[in-house]
């Protein structure tokens, strides 16, 4: 089967020289192609290879190598050399002449006259130039040494030697036929005129390989390029491979281990079982020295013979790793956190506060719970959070719980195994939780997931553990909760559609972002930032600035950013209240959007009593007198201490009714609840009414 081949490289010339070279060695058996770092072409390069040969320079410069090769894929690096023919040449030049050698960067510079000088030429005095060093005195170089690099050679050389580009070393050629599992070309008259053709001083080396490379080199090998402790046992239970894996995992030297019987030496190998059986057995955890290991035992049967056995090992801690960088290789799509506090723009005191106790709740492992009006900015918050937390370098996972249907939900939380329902991906798919483990997930509108899923959450949340849809193995995973709601959930608690079990699992640090009308002095900082930020530069006429500042922004910073946005289109130097978008209406922050009584009669509230409703506005009016707000336990208090039977739905009830009427105004979370200037106006009137009532 043919195999395809990328050829990954910093110079495209040199990548397609290399290219060819794998092309013309292997023939029809491989498709060789060349990408190259500094023409952008390995930015294109398809995922799809079956083998990944990198050049040194390329990996210096590429750093994570694992954007552009799967995580699976087969990968090795370039080894390049001379040809003898060119060693032969260089080392006819007499001694002591001044060479200039050119090439492409420094590090290839220095890479090649290190490699001319192992493979004996030495007679020459080697100075190095390549683009961008200081342009050298051509005047003192009787010659100029160039690996197919002319066109870099300065201006005025005496004579220049083209000693041709270098080749790929012949161990770089056996290891790819390795790979690719092509170990019959090995002994292949092509395979060993190329070794006699590039230049090495490794010659038992060449002569291991030219005579084909015997059973035991290539076992020994593909021994230790796995990353797993491996023991190999004959059929009578004796030692005779073990790799360094296996020393560095269990302190047991391979000198000490081989030829002697496995059960002495690893008595937690259950190697004598699976002699006997002749069956593999299964994984399992055991402890080896103080550490917990995974440990499977294979058996090895030539026809009805077993012949041996080999046992892999791997430190259970080591393998948590492992899975945790294969998650975050799976999920590098951009989900880290972008936002930090830096990125918070305001110094009202409300917003100031609101940011030194989430700074102190970051240092935690508890659940944030962010409250807020729509358009506060509590995405950003998150991201802050994450960034200031511990959890900072782990992977920072975001979804809006009321945007997808329950049943998307919950398979892009918790994943799904292969065939859990129909379009399921084959091999399944691995959910959020999995991909935010040891970071943090932020769980937006959280109140839009359904009761089904909150039972599920909750169970995340006290045991820290998942299972995937259609699936029946518990995942363990670490993820910290940060969650965000623009409505009442004790509201939600009460009317029955969200679990008051999950409420005060996710209430532990509750976090109120105050809305744009509360953050006094922020607007027109907020103005200024978003107008820089979109190169816009117009002002504000006093008026509108008035009306701005006196605006209720019930879309808080995602309204105001709209009409700055919109501003910067008008063509207009200074801004009237004329340019204001059609879609604007003004509604001062003493206004409500309902409007109250006009007479000194309370509202018609259904199934609620007068003497409950005056009571209730009683008690905000004198809190209202001292600048408190109220919340619901103390008007219940009070009206349980003045005999009046109210119950706390009915306490909410008339809350809500009256905030209906543009009398009251609820506060998110515990913010409690205020009258507005109508209910207060309604409140002075009622007083003249009944002067025998403090209302």
């Amino acid at each position: 089967m043919k195999k395809d081949v990328a050829v990954i490289s910093l110079d495209a010339y040199a990548g397609q020289f290399y290219a060819q070279q794998v092309q013309e060695l292997f023939g029809d058996r491989v498709a060789a192609c060349s990408y190259s770092v500094r023409d952008g072409s390995v930015e294109h390069m398809p995922r799809k290879h079956d083998l990944y040969m990198v050049t040194t320079d390329a990996l210096n410069s590429l750093g994570d190598l694992r954007r552009y090769v799967p995580i699976d894929g087969e990968m090795m690096e370039i080894h390049v050399t001379f040809r003898w023919d060119v060693i032969h040449r260089l080392q006819t030049l007499p001694a002591g002449k001044r060479a200039l050698f050119v090439n492409l960067s420094d590090q290839m510079c220095r890479e090649a006259v290190s490699r001319l000088e192992q493979l004996g030429v030495n007679q020459l005095e080697f100075d190095l130039y390549y683009p961008g060093a200081p342009e050298p005195d051509m005047g003192q170089y009787d010659l100029v040494i160039t690996p197919q690099e002319t066109r870099y050679v300065p201006a005025g050389a005496k004579e220049i030697i083209d000693i041709g580009q270098r080749g790929c070393d012949s161990s770089t050629m056996i290891e790819a036929a390795l790979r690719m599992g092509f170990d019959d070309l090995l002994e292949t008259e092509a395979f060993e005129r190329y070794q006699q053709e590039m230049a090495t001083n490794t010659y038992n080396f060449d002569r291991v390989f030219a005579r084909g490379l015997r059973l035991e080199s290539q076992f020994e090998m593909l021994m230790e390029i796995l990353d797993k402790g491996v023991v190999g046992v004959n059929e009578r239970g004796e030692v005779f491979a073990c790799n360094h894996k296996m020393e560095e995992i269990t302190g047991i030297s391979s000198q000490d281990a081989l030829r002697r019987p496995a059960g002495e030496v690893y008595p937690f190998l259950p190697f004598a079982r699976c002699l006997e059986e002749r069956a593999p057995q299964p994984t399992q955890v055991v402890s080896a020295g103080g550490i917990n290991i995974n440990v499977a035992v294979t058996p090895v049967l030539r026809g009805d013979v077993c012949i041996g056995a080999f046992a892999t090992v791997q430190r259970f801690s080591d393998a948590e790793n492992q899975q945790n960088e294969l998650r975050t290789q799976l999920f590098h799509k951009g989900y880290r956190a972008k936002y930090t506090f830096e990125d918070v723009v305001g110094r009202s005191p409300a917003i100031q506060r609101c940011i030194t106790i989430l700074k102190k709740m970051c240092q935690t492992q508890l659940p944030v719970l962010l409250i807020g009006e729509t358009g506060t900015g509590k995405e950003i918050f998150a991201h802050a959070v994450h960034n200031a937390s511990p959890r900072r370098n782990g992977p920072f996972v975001a979804i809006n719980c009321a945007a997808m249907p329950e049943n998307l939900l919950e398979s892009e939380l918790f994943g799904y195994e292969e065939g859990a329902f129909t379009g399921a991906r084959k091999g399944g798919k691995p959910g959020l939780f999995e991909f935010a483990h040891k970071g943090t997930l932020f769980l937006d509108e959280v109140e839009g997931m359904s009761t089904a899923l909150q039972c599920k959450l909750l169970r995340v949340l006290q045991e820290r553990e998942i299972m995937r849809v259609g699936g029946n193995r518990i995942i363990s995973v670490d993820v910290r909760i940060v969650a965000a709601t623009n409505e009442d959930l004790e509201r939600r608690v009460e009317e029955g559609s969200f679990r008051r079990d999950l409420y005060y699992r996710l209430n532990t640090l509750p976090v109120l972002i105050p809305p744009l009308r509360e953050r006094e002095g922020d607007l027109l900082v907020l103005i200024d930032q978003f107008r820089r930020g979109i190169g816009a530069s117009f002002t504000l006429s006093p008026e509108l600035e008035r009306m701005l500042l006196t605006h209720q922004w019930r879309g808080n910073i995602r309204e105001l950013r709209n009409v700055v946005e919109y501003f910067s289109y008008t063509g207009s130097q200074v801004v009237e209240p004329g340019d204001l978008p059609p879609t604007f209406h003004y509604l001062p922050a003493g206004a409500e959007p309902l409007a109250a009584p006009t007479g000194a009669e309370l509202p018609g509230l259904p199934d609620c009593p007068g003497e409950d409703e005056r009571f209730v506005l009683e008690q905000l009016a004198r809190a209202d007198r001292m600048g408190q707000s109220l919340g619901r336990e103390p008007i219940l208090a009070a009206a349980r201490a003045a005999g009046l039977p109210c119950s706390q739905q009915q306490v909410r009830r008339i809350l809500s009714d009256l905030d209906q009427a543009g009398l009251v105004r609820i506060s998110r979370g515990r913010g409690g609840t205020r009258l507005t200037p109508a209910g207060r106006d309604l409140c002075r009137r009622l007083e003249g009414q009944f002067p025998d009532k403090t209302v």
